[in-house]
């Protein structure tokens, strides 16, 4: 009975999602012309993943360690368990904000129309992709934007869901580019929703996301990504571990 509520919640909010997609299409269409309406398709794009999630009972507790001082560009790197993941993220900057993804993600409809506009498409098997999209990355930092990357690059296969090995990118790319680097825990999402939730469905509740002091990290060198990255996915790896077993 469990299993067929979670998979009944899941079509609700997957027709949720295609009704406030319809809904505001004309203005992601009008934004997405060249030049692209950058503030608009982020406008859009928040109340969009606003109110999918309101309505289908699906609400996010954000705690920092910290003020965040939202004046500054940052590179933002959480842990990846959940196509909720990415709504965290976005009401949590609020505006001003490039993903960068999957390449795969221009295939889809809706996340397609980002990728060919103001988000970042990779191909990790492409070093030239990836190339292009750092500098572009760069780019986005220069004109104070924030770079949301997820460093695992994928959402695990295990379950329940463990942090995998960082990728060496998002570090790299914000000591180069002289940013800090604002890390977030993601506790719970997967619980919610595992990936796209195809496999168990979904469920309402509260997504607790944490949010960590941003790394400075001017000063660093470029040989220091690999230390910066370890300490990132340590501190990462121990709060969501410790938040799993706290609720057990």
């Amino acid at each position: 009975m469990k299993r067929f509520l979670k998979k009944l919640h899941l079509y609700y909010f997957l027709i949720l999602l295609a009704f406030a997609f319809i809904i505001l299409y004309p203005l992601i269409y009008l934004f997405s012309r060249k030049p692209v309406n950058f503030k608009g398709m982020n406008a859009v794009r928040w109340v969009f993943s606003f109110v999918s999630s309101t309505l289908s009972g699906i609400f996010y507790r954000f705690t920092f360690e910290q003020e965040v001082d939202w004046s500054k560009n940052y590179i933002i790197c959480g842990n990846h368990t959940s196509n909720l993941d990415i709504t965290a993220v976005m009401l949590l900057v609020k505006k001003n904000m490039v993903f960068m993804g999957k390449e795969e993600l221009l295939k889809n409809f809706v996340t397609g129309i980002y990728f060919r506009t103001i988000d970042i498409p990779l191909n990790r098997e492409s070093k030239m992709s990836a190339f292009r999209a750092f500098k572009k990355a760069e780019e986005s930092i220069k004109e104070g934007k924030h770079v949301i990357i997820f460093p695992e690059g994928m959402i695990s296969e295990h379950y329940p869901p463990i942090l995998q090995p960082f990728k060496n990118g998002p570090f790299k790319l914000a000591i180069d580019q002289g940013v800090p680097l604002l890390p977030i825990t993601i506790h719970n999402n997967w619980e919610l929703m595992w990936d796209d939730g195809a496999r168990y469905g979904s469920k309402p509740g509260i997504c607790d996301i944490y949010i960590h002091a941003p790394i400075v990290t001017t000063g660093m060198l470029p040989a220091d990504a690999e230390s910066l990255r370890d300490e990132v996915f340590n501190m990462m790896e121990a709060r969501f571990n410790n938040y799993r077993s706290d609720k057990n």
